[in-house]
Formats: structure tokens, sequence, C-alpha cells
């Protein structure tokens, strides 16, 4: 590859970029659109690639897609790609709003080959991105450093990368091989001896550690699981279809609006109707299974609840970890082969979107209204935009499908002012309203 120069360039090729692509070829000419290149670290376009697993469903109805919320008649719809792949009849007698994860993920793959302006280069990793200034000192762009050495500018730039995993600080120390995130479940996992009986332990109680718990059993059933959570027992979302709506994109407005103290309320109420939580039909699932493993005196699997893990270390070949009984204060030690990290994802900005924000001065990085990053200095002549980060400011629903397809027009009439306001000589910057986000996880 050689250096190059777009207009925009997108980083990730997740929904909220993809969206992002299809509001671009339906709403923005062709002098942006056909300059528009998004870079994807990875092979191909896959969702959830660590948990895709084959019957795992989506959390979100399929109408939550990347464009019907914006555009219902839009050929990049749902709908339109379960009627050209043939399945749209089995879809319906199915009889559910929620898709399987694969099946909404071999969806994405289709709109990314359906594009015919956006282009998408994978396997490029985005290794640093800086502002990119003239003579003078002012900011005219963006320069991104890719992991082949080679570069790309542009004038507008969108991060949709996602949260970075969150590694409980006890675990920083063990060896990559012995410690697993979920988002790296699928391709570990792919690769051990099936037959093998390992000792393995999930942590955390929500859907991602659910996820992996559940899989285990199939993916290596002659291993013995222990599940360690520190929570009294398992829990389903605590939520119903009046919370439902605090997820409508409509709702962001009111979201941003609010008063600081206002935003931390709801935040802090709607917790638990995303995180820290399971999908209620797999909680039921789960006690079937464990109700039929007593009745088999079944005593491959075993839940660990209201449990701390104080303490992990690598000894030899195996994982030493130190478990504290919350209700006692006991200590006791489990020796595993493996441990699968259901821990979620850290709340601050990722590190690349950090560290572009060093380099722009001090102060948090946030976003405008229309998902513009607030500068500290004229935004005049170039702009970036964040993605399903801004949940502080935007609402719970930011980081989720819920939004993508509405978020992603907003950027592209935002870009599509910026450039007439650019191109007359007018005067044009983003709002200001500096608010740092929680550093706590999300699970």
């Amino acid at each position: 590859m050689t250096d190059r120069e777009v207009e925009l360039l997108a980083v990730g090729a997740g929904p909220s970029n993809l969206a992002l692509a299809v509001a671009l070829e339906e709403l923005a000419p062709d002098d942006l659109a056909l300059n528009t290149l998004i870079v994807e670290r990875a092979a191909s376009v896959q969702w959830q690639q660590g948990l895709l697993l084959p019957w795992a469903k989506s959390q979100a109805s399929f109408l939550k897609d990347l464009v019907t919320l914006r555009n219902p008649q839009s050929e990049f719809s749902f709908l339109n790609y379960l009627h050209t792949v043939g399945r749209l009849d089995d879809f319906i007698n199915m009889g559910s709003f929620l898709p399987f994860r694969v099946e909404f993920s071999e969806y994405f793959q289709w709109v990314a080959s359906s594009l015919s302006k956006v282009r998408i280069q994978l396997n490029t990793s985005c290794a640093s991105l800086e502002p990119r200034r003239d003579a003078g000192g002012e900011l005219t762009g963006w320069l991104a450093q890719l992991a082949d050495g080679s570069t790309v500018s542009c004038r507008y730039l969108a991060i949709g990368v996602g949260r970075d995993p969150y590694i409980p600080p006890m675990f920083a120390g063990l060896p990559a091989g012995r410690l697993v995130h979920s988002t790296q479940y699928r391709s570990v996992v792919a690769a051990l001896d099936q037959d093998f009986p390992y000792r393995v332990a999930v942590i955390g109680s929500a859907q991602s550690a659910a996820e992996m718990y559940r899989s285990l059993q199939d993916d290596l059933p002659n291993s013995r699981i222990d599940w360690v959570m520190r929570s009294v027992a398992i829990g389903a979302y605590d939520k119903t279809k009046f919370t439902n709506e605090l997820y409508y994109p409509s709702y962001v407005d009111r979201f941003y609006e609010a008063k600081p103290e206002a935003r931390e309320q709801l935040l802090r109420e709607m917790h638990n109707t995303n995180y820290a939580g399971i999908e209620p039909p797999f909680v039921d699932d789960l006690y079937s299974e464990h109700y039929l493993d007593r009745l088999a005196k079944q005593d491959r699997k075993h839940m660990i609840t209201m449990a701390d893990v104080t303490a992990a270390e690598a000894v030899d070949e195996e994982v030493v970890l130190e478990i504290t009984d919350r209700r006692t204060g006991q200590v006791t030690e489990l020796n595993e082969d493996l441990v699968f990290l259901g821990t979620g994802f850290v709340r601050e900005m990722p590190a690349l979107i950090r560290r572009l924000g060093e380099t722009l001065g001090p102060g948090p990085v946030v976003a405008n209204r229309q998902y513009r990053m607030v500068l500290a200095e004229s935004d005049r002549a170039a702009a970036c935009y964040l993605q399903g980060v801004n949940d502080a400011t935007h609402g719970i629903g930011d980081p989720l499908l819920s939004v993508v397809a509405i978020r992603a027009g907003e950027i592209v009439t935002d870009i599509l002012e910026h450039r007439n306001a650019l191109a007359e000589g007018r005067p044009e910057a983003g709002e200001k309203e500096p608010l740092p986000a929680s550093h706590a996880p999300f699970e």
C-alpha cells in the first residue's frame, strides 16, 4: 500500500460505520461517498465475532438494522437481505423479532459487499490517529497511521471501533494462553483439543459469561467448568416495554438536554436493563439444565456465587485462583487450566480515541449532539465523529444497535452542512459540553 488521501476515513467496519456507509450511499453526493474509505482490522466483516455462537440470538429486534428506522424503504434493510437470499418465508415462519446472531452477522457481510460507492479495506489495522495541521498550526484534517507503516489522511474522521475489553487487575499478569476474554472465545476454543479434560473457570454473571458457560459444555465436553460470580445468583435483565422506550433514537435529545445529575440517574437505573444481567428466556434454559444436572447427579459444572476472585497467579502449567466467599470471608483456591472472562468492556473512551484526544490538548474527550468531537480549537476545517462511546451524553442506547441507523443519518447531515459552510467560507463550529465518562466496566 502507498500513502493516500480520502475525504472521509472511517475506522472499524462494525454496525456503526456500516450504517454510516449506507447513509452516505443514500444521502451524500457521489464526490463524498466515492471518496470514503472504511478500514477494518479483521479479515472479514463479522458481528460479535468472539461470541458468534450458532444458537445465540440478537438482543435487538431485526427492525433495528442498519437502516430501517431511518429509511424503511432502503435496499439495505434486513428484510431485503432475507428476500435476496431466499429466507424471508422461513424467517417469518419462525415468528420472532430476534434474529440469530449468525444471521445478523451474515446480513452485515451482505451490506458490506453490496456497497457500490463506499470502499471497505479489510486486514487493515489503524495503529494511531493524529491531527493534521497547516503551516500556521490550524487543524486541517487527520492522519491515520496504519499497522503496515502506510498512512491515510482525511478531512473527516469517523471512529467506530467499540470499547476496549475490560480485564480486571487481578488477571492482568496471567499469560495470554491461559486468559481468554469473551471477545476471543471462538478463536481460542477452536484451537483447543476438544476431547481434553480441561479445568475451566468462567468469570462474571452477565450475558457474555452465561453464553461462554453454556457453549463450553458443547465445545469442551469433557472439561470441568467453574462459573464464578460476585452476585448472589444468576439474574435476568430488569426491563419492561416502558424502560425500552429509553432506547428509542428519539430519546437521545431528551437525554442530551438533561442535567448531569439526571443523566447519572438515568444511566444508573437503566444499567440492569442491558448490563449485569441475562436475557430472561436464557435464564430459564440455564435453570432447566441445572435442574437436569442435579437429577442426573452430574458434578462436572459448578456455580460459585457470592465469590470474589481476590488473586490469580500462573503456577507451572496452571492458573491458581484465590476465591474469597463474600458471605463468610473464607478463602479457598481453584486450580484451572483456562480462565474465561465475561467481564465486559471499560466505559472510558477506547485507547485509540484517548490517544488522539491527548494530542489535541487537556480535558475529557466528548462529542456534541451531532456526535462530533468537541475541540478546544476551531473545527472549521475538519471534524471527527465518535460512534458507540457516548452513552454518558447521549444515553444508554448509544453503544447498541438501537440508534445506529438514525445516528448515521445525523452524522452524514452534519458532514454535509460542515462541507457547505467550508465551501461558502462561513464560520462553523461544534458545541462544547465537557462531561467525563465513568471508568467503571459495563458488566
